[in-house]
């Protein structure tokens, strides 16, 4: 199968909400790659800790970000809400999965903050690929990416439809 034949049933996947046919594909096509693409636009002169993320929409396109620190620190802003920022600015507010790398040789995870985000735009079971560095890792048969999903990130968590919930009279 070529990656365009890939490419199409990835979107076909995303258009029917097949998060398990878009697991599949999407962990196979270049989206590894796009997420290192992203990383290298990362601004990290304090941490030095480059990180970089894109998101597939439903209607196929990838969206990247990467982190963007400030002197502040405090208005620093991590890759993936980098990405998410861009997309929803843009009118994209439906995602099917996310990949993240860093410069680490072990896949890391989005940090506290991104996993709300996340949880905000992202529905529970879309699947997040975290990326080493090295990927692919010839030793391990998915290349050593971890395949998580944004529930599995954030258990038990506060959303947008938490706020539509019945309250006690004050």
């Amino acid at each position: 199968m070529s990656i365009e034949d890939k490419r199409e049933g990835l979107i076909q996947a995303a258009i029917e909400g097949s998060y398990a046919t878009v697991l599949m594909v999407w962990a196979h096509l270049t989206n590894p790659s796009l997420c290192v693409t992203a990383k290298e636009y990362a601004y990290s002169p304090y941490s030095k800790f480059r990180v970089g993320a894109a998101f597939l929409c439903p209607d196929g396109k990838i969206i990247k970000g990467a982190n963007v620190e400030n002197a502040s620190l405090g208005g620093t802003i991590c890759a993936e809400r980098t990405a998410i920022v861009k997309a929803v600015s843009e009118g994209t507010k439906k995602f099917m999965a996310l990949a993240v790398t860093s410069d680490v040789t072990a896949p890391i995870s989005p940090c506290g903050i991104c996993r709300q985000v996340i949880r905000e735009f992202c529905a529970l079971e879309m699947p997040i690929f975290l990326v080493p560095a090295d990927y692919p890792k010839k030793d391990e048969e998915d290349g050593g990416i971890l395949s998580v999903t944004a529930g599995g990130l954030l258990p038990h968590s506060f959303g947008p439809e938490d706020l539509e919930l019945p309250r006690q009279p004050v």
